[in-house]
Parts: C-alpha cells; sequence; structure tokens
C-alpha cells in the first residue's frame, strides 16, 4: 500500500506543479512590432519581453497574430520565449517571433498573447 502511495504521489505530481501558474501570471511587456529590408527582403520584428508574476519558477509559451486592415488573421505563430527552461519569479525574458512569420504587405496590426504555461 505504501509503494502504491508513493508511486501514486510522484505521478501526479507534475501535474500539480503544472496547475501552480496560469497565463494571467505571466505578462508581455513593450511588444513592439517592425519591419525590417525592403522588397523581397523585408521581414518582421515582433519583439516583446515575457515576465513571470507566477510565485514559482515556470514558462509561458507566447502567440503572435498578424492581421490585415480589416482585422483578418493573416499568420498566427506560437513560441516558447524561454526555450525549455523554467523563468524564475520576478524575471523576464526577451523574444522576437518575426523571424517566424511569412511578411505580408497586407499585415497592418499585430497581437500577442499567451496561450500556455508549463514548468520544465
Amino acid at each position: 500500500m505504501k509503494y502504491l502511495l508513493v508511486t501514486s504521489l510522484m505521478l501526479f505530481t507534475p501535474m500539480a506543479a503544472h496547475a501552480a501558474c496560469s497565463a494571467s501570471d505571466f505578462s508581455i511587456e513593450d511588444f513592439k512590432a517592425g519591419t525590417v529590408g525592403s522588397g523581397g527582403a523585408m521581414h518582421l520584428i515582433l519583439k516583446g519581453k515575457l515576465v513571470n508574476h507566477c510565485a514559482t519558477p515556470a514558462a509561458a509559451q507566447v502567440r503572435v497574430d498578424a492581421k490585415s486592415g480589416s482585422g483578418a488573421v493573416l499568420a498566427t505563430k506560437q513560441g516558447w520565449p524561454g526555450g525549455t527552461t523554467n523563468i524564475s519569479p520576478g524575471q523576464s525574458v526577451d523574444f522576437d517571433l518575426g523571424r517566424l512569420v511569412r511578411y505580408q504587405p497586407d499585415m497592418q496590426t499585430y497581437a500577442a498573447a499567451i496561450t500556455d504555461v508549463r514548468t520544465w
């Protein structure tokens, strides 16, 4: 019985750690969008700072949307700015997801959001 209890605790501990932080415990600060280059060499810059406001180390996934002037989403990409490294409480990591999005002349506005949180 004791073995079963220890095994169960080891199995469910990662789930408990995952539930400790949520998307609302992170923020995106200083998000800036722009372009660099010209013609066929033009590419996007979609950079910002991901900040952990959770009480424990965790990581968050960021999604960026590129939209047309009418608000239609033209491209969406997601990334983990901290990679497979947890961000300590109160700390931040810089990101630029622009290299993942192929520039289109119709792109007018850009948005960033936190879509997932996990501990590594």
